[in-house]
């Protein structure tokens, strides 16, 4: 009576198992440019809210400025009469276009209204910013 596995029996059954292996990482690696996309997306929604509540809070106009993989935000300095830099963030594996750099007034309103596309290899989005604050964002084909 013969136990266990013959050594050509267990060389099939682990090539099998790095077959599939190999098929389901190529598939997760396929993927990480669409969440990298969607998570920079809300990163700026959520950068544009903040930002609108801090010029509230705080009654200052701030601003936020898009470079091709960053933004910033600078806040007014009443006393110098000059922008000054707040925070600076590295959004990664995205690039980001902007037609404006919308500043936030201490009563809620935009001036400056902005449309930013956020892309990579997976897609694009347009996120928009209305006079009112509201943004949206549309992914774009």
């Amino acid at each position: 009576m013969k136990k266990g596995f013959t050594l050509f029996e267990a060389a099939v059954s682990m090539a099998i198992l790095a077959s599939l292996v190999y098929l389901g990482s190529t598939t997760f690696l396929n993927l990480a440019p669409k969440y990298r996309l969607e998570k920079a997306v809300w990163e700026i929604r959520s950068a544009l809210n903040a930002v609108r509540y801090k010029a509230l809070f705080e009654g200052v106009p701030c601003r936020v400025r898009f470079s091709a993989s960053s933004y910033s935000v600078d806040t007014f300095d009443d006393n110098q009469k000059a922008w000054r830099l707040a925070e600076l963030c590295v959004v990664e594996g995205v690039k980001i276009e902007a037609n404006n750099a919308p500043v936030f007034t201490p009563d809620g309103t935009v001036t400056g209204l902005a449309t930013i596309y956020v892309f990579n290899d997976w897609g694009r989005y347009k996120v928009t910013l209305g006079i009112t604050g509201r943004i949206k964002s549309v992914r774009v084909t």
